[in-house]
């Protein structure tokens, strides 16, 4: 958590849920101007999957495509991830391909999968956000606050959770027994 002080107060800040905010309306943002950008991996990761899951990677190619993916099937039951979405590169590229790919399986036709393109952009920006037990430095803590006052809708997670909540120096008092 990060806690800030304000003129109102005391303002607490849950910094997954606010970063997990910022990174999908950022995907989001990306993908509206023209698709999500990729980020070539200095190493490709090949992931080990079931023979039907490689050849849905095949059947799915150009979908994953535009969400900023570089992925070959290499095997029967492989596929070589060569890239990944830009804003997503410091995270496990394979368990983000495996849980993309699942969720593509799951909603089944192309139809399905435009109708939940915003459920896949809310997965892929949960993996790419910073996680509850990390320690950000001041300078991070400062980003995210910053990033957080520029964002639509930063007040809620994807999930419809609070990423802030305010304490009012009023209430503080209160909490401290003061001016009693």
């Amino acid at each position: 958590f990060i806690l800030a002080e304000n003129e109102q107060g005391l303002v607490m800040v849950d910094m997954h849920a606010a970063h997990e905010r910022i990174t999908y309306e950022q995907l989001k943002a990306a993908q509206a101007d023209g698709g999500i950008k990729s980020q070539r991996l200095l190493v490709p990761v090949t992931v080990s999957l079931s023979e039907s899951e490689a050849t849905a990677s095949e059947e799915i190619a150009e979908a994953l495509i535009a969400l900023g993916f570089d992925a070959v099937r290499t095997g029967l039951q492989s596929v070589t991830v060569k890239a990944v979405p830009s804003l997503l590169a410091d995270v496990d590229a394979s368990r983000l391909f495996l849980d993309v790919l699942s969720e593509f399986r799951d909603f089944g036709s192309s139809r399905r999968l435009q109708e939940a393109q915003n459920d896949l952009l809310s997965t892929m920006a949960c993996h790419g956000s910073v996680r509850a037990n990390r320690r950000l430095t001041l300078t991070e803590m400062n980003a995210l606050l910053r990033a957080m006052e520029m964002t639509e809708r930063s007040g809620q997670c994807n999930h419809g959770r609070p990423t802030w909540v305010q304490l009012s120096k009023s209430e503080l008092d209160r909490l401290f027994l003061r001016g009693r």
